[in-house]
């Protein structure tokens, strides 16, 4: 068996944390070009750091944020959907439509 080799952060393989990748990746591209644009208005350099670290800190955890909200929604849809089909055509479905209604 071939043995892998990855990151690990907190005892977990970052790998099998889902949109870790996307995460970092919008985040990195963000803060290098918040700090970059910065730099190029300002000329400095310690400013253009805080505001390129701020940048990529805070676009990683909204990215993550809104991929955990979606993930979130989704589920609850999906439970939704399979309770409609569970109970179509029953006494339950007929309840549950005049309780919406």
């Amino acid at each position: 068996m071939e043995q892998r080799w990855g990151l690990s952060l907190f005892g977990r393989d970052i790998s099998e944390i889902p949109c870790f990748r996307n995460s970092f990746l919008y985040g990195i591209g963000g803060g290098v070009g918040a700090g970059l644009l910065t730099f190029l208005s300002t000329s400095r350099t310690t400013f253009s750091t805080h505001v390129g670290f701020g940048t990529f800190f805070a676009g990683t955890l909204v990215y993550w944020y809104q991929w955990s909200l979606h993930r979130f929604e989704y589920a609850k849809l999906q439970e939704g959907l399979r309770n409609k089909a569970l109970y179509e055509g029953t006494d339950v479905e007929k309840k549950l439509e005049l309780k919406s209604a």
